[in-house]
């Protein structure tokens, strides 16, 4: 069935702006008082449960939550802007980013009322860490040749295999992984999919091993499961129905501000590079990647407003991912073509050169984590009614 492709205008709420301020001066105050260094590349997305803790306080995880479950019931453009303004601070939010874009929501949506009431506080707190398990070792990006197993034994469920490229799987109280539970069909490889809550730290038969990644950084893990034994009731939905359930999860995962922030800081080192007064052939190259930021931050934002309206933008947040890991794996090449002939003066361009350094090892990640450019165009094409 085709989809209709729309970006709707949407702006930004005053409300919005006016949290603007707010989260500016809290990060202020957490980098004057030593928390992290802005401008430190190597400090981005960092674990820091005690930053976390102070965010829960001030309300801003699962702010979109029912207020029950410890949320504000605020609007997705609100969380946008806290959202954007970490970033682009270079907050350390590891501890609850994952669990708060969202894991939570999975919860909210297909978790028993028990669980709702014992975890959800928890995230909203900062006291809970998550990590998702889906790619494994034989299928990447593809979800459907998934392998790893949930066996049916009584009233517990005995998962045996093993998941790759778990992103904070060492640091993470919890995982949201997809396992089969039953072969796939003939004629529907989604079939046999189901997904599962699984306390990594206290479920025996659970063994993680780093992955280090191209920086030196742990940020990856295999994560292994032998004999495995989970709850019945952390079975997350239907059995078998894990599909459709995951594809609602990755709008959520795909369409926000990471999606296109992750190397910004080469811009923002460029900008300051080139100073007030840029020769021509330098403004153009710099108007044309600002206008492209600005262009892929409008279609984030509408995604965020169909969002807080219910609906589920899976087509529309496979473009955001598309598009914007694109442009910011590519943005490391372009700001060094325009930084050719600037001053070679540290005291110019060495911030410059750091971000570059960092950015050029991490691009090749960008258009794999969260689904690669193949799959992501085969959802938008399928959304199209081209296949």
């Amino acid at each position: 069935m085709s989809h209709a492709i729309q970006f709707d205008p949407k702006r930004l709420p005053s409300e919005a702006e006016d949290l603007r301020g707010e989260v500016r001066e809290f990060l202020r105050q957490e980098i004057e008082a030593g928390t992290f260094d802005p401008r430190d590349s190597t400090n981005d997305m960092r674990f820091n449960r005690e930053f976390s803790q102070r965010v829960g306080a001030k309300g801003w995880i699962g702010m979109t939550w029912l207020k029950k479950y410890g949320g504000q019931e605020r609007s997705y453009l609100e969380r946008y802007v806290v959202n954007e303004e970490f970033l682009l601070a270079r907050a350390p939010t590891r501890a609850h980013f994952t669990a708060d874009r969202q894991s939570g929501p999975v919860l909210m949506k297909f978790a028993p009322d028990h669980i709702k009431d014992d975890i959800l506080p928890k995230i909203c707190r900062g006291d809970v860490t998550f990590c998702i398990g889906m790619s494994e070792p034989d299928s990447g990006s593809d979800l459907f040749a998934a392998k790893t197993k949930a066996e049916r034994i009584g009233d517990s469920w005995k998962i045996n295999g093993r998941k790759l490229w778990t992103s904070g799987a060492h640091q993470a109280d919890y995982m949201i992984g997809l396992f089969r539970t039953d072969a796939p069909t003939s004629d529907n490889r989604r079939h046999g999919l189901t997904q599962f809550l699984v306390p990594l730290k206290t479920t025996e038969g659970i063994t993680i091993r780093p992955v280090i990644n191209a920086t030196g950084r742990h940020d990856f893990n295999e994560v292994l499961f032998e004999d495995a034994i989970l709850p019945a009731d952390h079975q997350l939905g239907e059995e078998h129905s894990a599909w459709k359930q995951a594809t609602s999860e990755l709008a959520y995962e795909r369409s926000g501000s990471e999606r296109f922030l992750e190397t910004v800081h080469v811009l923002v080192e460029l900008v300051r590079a080139m100073g007030e007064k840029p020769d021509p052939r330098d403004a153009a190259g710099l108007g044309k990647l600002i206008a492209q930021l600005h262009t892929l931050r409008r279609m984030s934002i509408s995604v965020a407003g169909m969002l807080a309206e219910g609906q589920e933008p899976v087509v529309e947040g496979s473009i955001v991912k598309d598009l914007g890991t694109n442009w910011e794996q590519a943005l490391p090449d372009r700001a060094r073509d325009l930084a050719a002939f600037l001053d070679t003066d540290p005291s110019v361009r060495g911030g410059l050169e750091a971000e570059l350094a960092f950015a050029t090892i991490i691009a090749p990640k960008l258009t794999i984590q969260g689904g690669t450019r193949e799959v992501l165009r085969g959802i938008i094409a399928r959304g199209l009614g081209l296949r």
